[in-house]
Parts: structure tokens; C-alpha cells; sequence
């Protein structure tokens, strides 16, 4: 599968054009290809270099991808580095920006998906650390059919946005698609209670969800630059063979209407 990178620069509400960076795969001599959509949230550090390769990774199994820049209200389209100043500055601007913007770039970015004609109308979502809370909260529009979430940060807390305050965990009943979260055991951003409380919100709002703790497995263990030795490419493969079974699935096939029906299981070897 060939890709073709873009972007595209869309006003907001919020203040400032947002970029969102496209990925779309190609198949020679197949110019009308539909493929479903994915939108891809980034980690503080806005649209870095994994962020990019994690992009086309998806583009690459047949999916659209939209990647939005988070901080337009503060700073243009550009990366923040992997260092002091930068981690600094994506951490106050993480609580900086209104949980109201956050909810608007990603229906934007839905949005700019659904206006290709080369888009089926199928629609996944996915994120990294801050990313995964993005791609979490995308959920609650229902337009979207799956999401995977990486190691999101400050679900467990409340404390993404402006004061620190968003209601992400109280909207877990508004998720219509599938979820898959996954943690690693090590992670210190996001601890064992409140992993806890994540998994026991999600099964008692009944949404249709997987949870997974990886036993080695650190914070950011899928960045593959400037991890700070965290970065462990064996169990990111892993992972990623996870979003492929879900995003086929759910955003490939055509399901139909679910019927809410129990499954029973039987007591059987």
C-alpha cells in the first residue's frame, strides 16, 4: 500500500487554524478506492516524528488518517522536541486549552474525514498517552466505531483541560463503539488504582470494551525515539496487531445493527 501525505489547515472556534495531517493510502490503478477513516491523536508533543510513523503504519493496512495538530490556539503546526522546554510547554498547554477545543478539533477532524469521497464513513479513532485521553473523549461521537487508547493520561484524575477538570470518566456511558485500552504495569502516569477505576467505569456504563496491562511495560513504551529507554518494540508490535483485529472488524466490515442482545457463554472445556 502506497501513501500520499497532505495537509490541511482548518479554522476553529477555539482560536487558530488547526492542521491536521493526512495519510492516505493508494493502490495503483485504483483512483476511486474507498478506505474507512482513522484519526490519530498525538502525545503533548503535537505531530512528532513516531507520531508520523504511527500514522502511516495505519495508512499502510488500507485506512485514512487524520493526524491533528492540538496546540493551534498557542503555537503553529510544528513539533515539540523531546526535551526540557518542550515537555514543559505541551504539559501547560495540556491544561491550558478547554476541554470544549479538545471536543472540537476532533470532530473537525472526523469531519475533514467524512468529506472525502474516497472515505467509506467508517470511523476509528487512536491515541497515545495524551492522545489516548483524545481518542477516548473522540468516542462519544457517535460516528465513531472503535477506538484505541495507549496509555491515556488523567482519565483516572479528571485533570485534562482548563482547571484541570474535564468529565471524561462521567461521559463513559455516551461511548457507542468498541474501546481497547491498554497499560503497561510499570506506567507511573496513570497507577494501579486508577487504571482500576477505568476498567470498573467502562464495564459498569457497559461499554463494549478489552483492557490490557502489560506486565513490563512502561509509559510512551511505543515511542520509538527518545523513549528514555522505555520504548519496547516487541510489545508494541504486539499491540498494534490489537488495532488491526479491532479497526478490520469494526470499521471494515459491515456488521450491521447490533442487537444489544447478552452472550451466553457455556460452562464448557
Amino acid at each position: 500500500m502506497l501513501i500520499q501525505e497532505s495537509h490541511k489547515d482548518v479554522a476553529t472556534q477555539a482560536g487558530g487554524d488547526m492542521r491536521i495531517f493526512m495519510f492516505h493510502p493508494t493502490i495503483p490503478n485504483y483512483p476511486k478506492a474507498k478506505f474507512p477513516g482513522v484519526v490519530v491523536f498525538s502525545e503533548i508533543y503535537q505531530v512528532t516524528g513516531p507520531v508520523a510513523r504511527f500514522a502511516r503504519q495505519i495508512c499502510a493496512q488500507g485506512y485514512i488518517v487524520a493526524a491533528p495538530s492540538s496546540y493551534h490556539e498557542f503555537t503553529g503546526p510544528e513539533p515539540l522536541a523531546y526535551d526540557g522546554p518542550g515537555t514543559d510547554a505541551g504539559n501547560e498547554w495540556k491544561i491550558a486549552k478547554k476541554v470544549s477545543a479538545y471536543d472540537e478539533d476532533a470532530t473537525l477532524s472526523i469531519d475533514a474525514l467524512l468529506a472525502l469521497p474516497t472515505c467509506t464513513g467508517k470511523i476509528g479513532a487512536t491515541g497515545m498517552c495524551l492522545g489516548g485521553h483524545l481518542a477516548y473523549r473522540c468516542a462519544f461521537d457517535a460516528r465513531v466505531s472503535a477506538a484505541v487508547c495507549y496509555f491515556a493520561t488523567d482519565i483516572h484524575s479528571s485533570t485534562l483541560g482548563e482547571g484541570k477538570k474535564d468529565d471524561s470518566l462521567a461521559r463513559t456511558k455516551d461511548i457507542k463503539g468498541e474501546l481497547v485500552m491498554i497499560f503497561g504495569k510499570m506506567d507511573n502516569h496513570v497507577p494501579p488504582a486508577g487504571r482500576d477505576l477505568i476498567r470498573k467505569t467502562l464495564h459498569e456504563a457497559g461499554v463494549t470494551s478489552s483492557f490490557y496491562e502489560v506486565a513490563w511495560a512502561q509509559h510512551a513504551f511505543i515511542r520509538d525515539e527518545l523513549s528514555k529507554g522505555r520504548y519496547d518494540p516487541a510489545i508494541a508490535g504486539i499491540c498494534f496487531e490489537m488495532l488491526k483485529e479491532l479497526f478490520n472488524r469494526t470499521l471494515r466490515s459491515d456488521l450491521g445493527p447490533r442487537s444489544g442482545e447478552n452472550v451466553e457463554v457455556e460452562d464448557v472445556c
